[in-house]
């Protein structure tokens, strides 16, 4: 169910971008967070590409809860995305803009909303697929076998990242994992 073209991009070949292949007018930028070693680019006139690091208002209003595998990283991502100084930006699933920190800060707040969600369900333990099942329901969303894999790998990423904060911790009761807010 989940091996078409989505989920499983078709076999390519790809070179490590490194400082001494990379065209003189354009610089790695470290985009990390939302997914593996993702990277953006900046061109020396002042065109920043983002690749997908953020998402658009209408994206974020659609789906409410995207693809997320380290939470710190994505916010510290966001961040320094919000203080990037150049000419034009240019995001993969938003339009072109001459003034990125509004969505970056749009997405920081969409990041915050879940977090505050996750602890709210997480006010007594629960189970990992309650908490799921309330947020699917609390932004009235469809659950198919590629949301459940790539949100629940994302409120996994979430359940993590508040642990690490010390505002969520997990238990064993009864031989099952529960969440539970601090």
């Amino acid at each position: 169910s989940l091996r078409h073209k989505f989920l499983m991009a078709q076999e390519s070949e790809a070179d490590t971008l490194t400082p001494e292949v990379m065209p003189e007018n354009l610089s790695v930028l470290p985009l990390p967070g939302h997914f593996f070693d993702m990277v953006g680019f900046k061109s020396a006139d002042g065109a920043v590409f983002l690749a997908d690091c953020l998402s658009s208002a209408e994206t974020l209003e659609k789906y409410q809860i995207t693809f997320v595998y380290d939470v710190a990283a994505y916010l510290s991502t966001l961040e320094m995305v919000k203080t990037l100084e150049g000419k034009i930006f240019v995001p993969a699933h938003a339009a072109a803009t001459e003034d990125i920190a509004p969505l970056a800060q749009h997405n920081i707040d969409k990041v915050h909303e879940i977090a505050e969600k996750i602890l709210e369900f997480c006010a007594t333990p629960i189970l990992f697929e309650t908490v799921m099942q309330r947020l699917f329901e609390s932004f009235a969303l469809t659950m198919n076998i590629e949301q459940y894999v790539l949100v629940g790998s994302t409120v996994r990423s979430y359940l993590s990242w508040l642990n690490n904060l010390g505002r969520a911790e997990y238990l064993f009761e009864d031989g099952k994992m529960l969440w539970s807010a601090k």
